[in-house]
């Protein structure tokens, strides 16, 4: 595996995670200290708040798993790739997008810069 495919396996650990304290501690392992985190929604650094977007995320978006979508794409310090927002339930996925990451010297992501390609219509 590459270190851009680990960093993003890292990655959606996170986004993944369900409960609080796995969350912080999958946070934790995919960005640095100071990493940050700035889609069309948001704009954090730091791990508290990182844990703090994914888990209102996870909370408006009960019984959804996120999952990477196609292959990793990167070079140097920096990758991109696509993802998904999927039901469990009936294997729906009504958001959609791609994030950028860079990496810091470590491996764990630096920053994130996320992009909305599919959100489901508000009324």
């Amino acid at each position: 595996m590459s270190q851009y495919e680990i960093a993003v396996t890292r990655y959606f650990e996170a986004w993944n995670a369900v409960d609080a304290e796995s969350r912080a501690k999958a946070v934790a392992l995919a960005w640095s200290e100071n990493g940050t985190y700035t889609d069309p929604l948001a704009d954090v650094r730091g791990h508290e708040q990182v844990a703090a977007v994914i888990g209102a995320a996870r909370e408006q978006f009960a019984g959804f798993a996120f999952r990477w979508d196609g292959v990793v794409d990167g070079h140097h310090d920096t990758a991109r790739f696509s993802w998904e927002l999927v039901s469990a339930a009936d294997g729906s996925a009504p958001v959609a997008g791609f994030d950028v990451i860079t990496l810091a010297e470590d491996g764990r992501i630096r920053s994130v810069l996320g992009f909305l390609d599919r959100v489901p219509a508000t009324a």
